[in-house]
């Protein structure tokens, strides 16, 4: 790729980003006395984003029904059964997430190579290179002698931690053909000029919601949260976009 080329794609990249920055600038301009606007409430397997759950599934049981019997295989209540199962249904999903890591690396490396390269005997041409490489070729017949020595040391450590404790309400998105059920959930809070935002999304096994319809996050297999905010604090936080398109484009 030529440098024209480079610097075109770096052109088009900035371009891109600068964008996309105005665009939210333009959002921000808006809210200017009012604090970030509230979304409205949609369908969330309508969005553009959305990707219905693929999962390795096992074979198709048929479920044997039992005419003489009020017990329903699953149902945890005699008559009824309250808990989510079908598309549409609201659970409580508790959030109670505490965990903390703390790792240390250290490395140290050494090494050091030589390699010497020598011309004694080749057929009775050895005394011609003397002639053709006067400089090139010592007494002792050397014409190659490499020598290198390398030495790395690293240091590096990660102290983690994280505490989120909430209980909100998800709904049903799919029901995968195992049975298994694909989840999503998501809340907006604003206070003052700051909007606060999470979003929680996984699959769970109908078994596994208690009898008050509600399961805990440890029974969410491919959970995805995400919590976050906008607003005047978040601002605060975190560089211009002016900023972060340097930090991206500057090579060096």
């Amino acid at each position: 790729m030529t440098l024209t080329r480079k610097l075109i794609r770096l052109t088009q990249a900035t371009l891109i980003v600068g964008t996309l920055a105005g665009c939210s600038a333009i959002t921000r301009l808006s809210e200017v006395g009012e604090g970030p606007k509230l979304s409205q409430i949609t369908n969330p397997t309508a969005t553009r984003d959305y990707r219905p759950v693929s999962m390795p599934m096992p074979a198709p049981r048929i479920v044997e029904d039992n005419p003489n019997s009020l017990w329903r295989a699953g149902a945890r209540a005699f008559f009824k059964d309250h808990r989510a199962k079908e598309v549409g249904d609201i659970l409580t999903v508790n959030l109670n997430l505490n965990d903390s890591a703390s790792m240390e690396n250290s490395t140290e490396r050494e090494r050091d190579d030589s390699e010497t390269t020598d011309v004694t005997t080749l057929f009775g041409l050895e005394a011609e290179f003397s002639k053709v490489l006067p400089e090139a070729v010592n007494n002792g017949g050397t014409l190659i002698d490499f020598g290198n020595a390398h030495s790395t040391k690293g240091d590096g450590s990660i102290d983690r931690r994280e505490s989120i404790e909430l209980t909100f309400a998800a709904v049903v998105t799919q029901v995968l053909p195992n049975g298994s059920l694909a989840i999503m959930g998501r809340q907006e809070i604003r206070v003052n000029n700051e909007l606060r935002v999470l979003m929680v999304s996984g699959i769970i096994r109908p078994e596994d919601i208690e009898s008050d319809n509600s399961i805990s996050h440890e029974k969410i297999a491919e959970m995805r949260v995400a919590y976050g905010g906008r607003g005047t604090l978040s601002d605060l936080q975190q560089p211009r976009w002016g900023t972060q398109i340097w930090d991206i484009i500057f090579p060096f």
